[in-house]
């Protein structure tokens, strides 16, 4: 990829960064025909997205005849850890547990979701050396009779 853009991508730009991650790469038309399925643009709007994404390093573009072919300069990983690790720092003061409890009073998690929420946090406990059950978590509730 590319040099390093210069600046996050716009919620626009990053729908845009969105369909050419999916495509590899596209011309205005198919990027405006594909945004147009959910979003009210006209194509000379997303040429001008284009255009300055083109000056923000987010894309670039080769000509074939009088067609402007972009893709992507940035990756969709690279773009998205950029763009949470500012929303965890600017809104969360990088409290990782405030972050993942707002995420989930938003949305509920599917099954598969919650399975792979597990295990990724126990990849992360053993990762860390934290795999050991505290004392606290051992312990057994004294028995009422």
């Amino acid at each position: 990829m590319a040099s390093e853009p210069t600046s996050a991508p716009t919620e626009r730009e990053l729908e845009i960064l969105k369909i050419l991650w999916d495509r590899g790469e596209a011309t205005v038309r198919e990027v405006y025909e594909e945004m147009s399925r959910s979003l009210p643009v006209v194509q000379n709007t997303v040429q001008s997205f284009l255009r300055t994404m083109a000056e923000k390093r987010l894309v670039r573009h080769r000509v074939e005849g009088r067609t402007f072919i972009y893709t992507p300069t940035v990756e969709r990983d690279q773009t998205a850890h950029g763009l949470v690790s500012r929303l965890l720092d600017r809104v969360f003061d990088g409290a990782v547990d405030q972050m993942v409890l707002s995420v989930l009073t938003l949305r509920q998690p599917t099954a598969e979701e919650l399975a792979k929420l597990e295990a990724l946090l126990a990849q992360t406990k053993a990762a860390s050396g934290e795999d050991r059950a505290t004392p606290a978590q051992h312990t057994e509730e004294p028995h009422h009779d």
